[in-house]
């Protein structure tokens, strides 16, 4: 039986190959104005659908993109908030139980939470680690470095 890997690896998250679906966190406004929300935004679109999905926070919002999966975790609920721990673990349970019932086994992602939103990575990673860990999910976490 398969089993749940994690690993973290220096670059760009939309480098990954497109068989991995990919997840990043966002406000429940949608507004997408700020860091890796906006590459987001323009890679993938489809603005309305999100929209009309009407997710919570501590729900995800999701789109597809050709043969995977895009998920919004929505984290809070107004663009110029601050997430929580537990809003981002609700999230997090809440994209599982998609990934669970489309069969979705490889997962990118960038550091979560962790750049304009400002929660600690080692907890971050403690959570998506607790949440995943009995599933046969291959999970990568892009460690951006800017360019100077």
């Amino acid at each position: 039986m398969a089993s749940f890997t994690y690993k973290e690896v220096k670059g760009d998250l939309f480098s990954c190959k497109s068989d991995y679906s990919m997840c990043h966190c966002v406000a429940a406004d949608l507004r997408m104005g700020k860091g890796i929300a906006i590459k987001f935004r323009n890679k993938f679109g489809q603005l309305l659908n999100l929209q009309n999905q009407n997710v919570q926070p501590g729900g995800v919002a999701i789109i597809q993109d050709q043969q995977r999966y895009i998920y919004y975790l929505i984290t809070k609920k107004y663009s110029w908030g601050k997430p929580s721990y537990e809003l981002l673990h609700n999230s997090l349970i809440a994209m599982r139980q998609h990934m669970i019932s489309h069969q979705v086994a490889k997962l990118a992602m960038p550091r979560i939470g962790c750049r304009l939103d400002g929660l600690k990575w080692q907890k971050v990673k403690e959570l998506v680690c607790t949440v995943f860990q009995s599933d046969a999910v291959e999970l990568v976490v892009y460690n951006f470095k800017a360019q100077k």
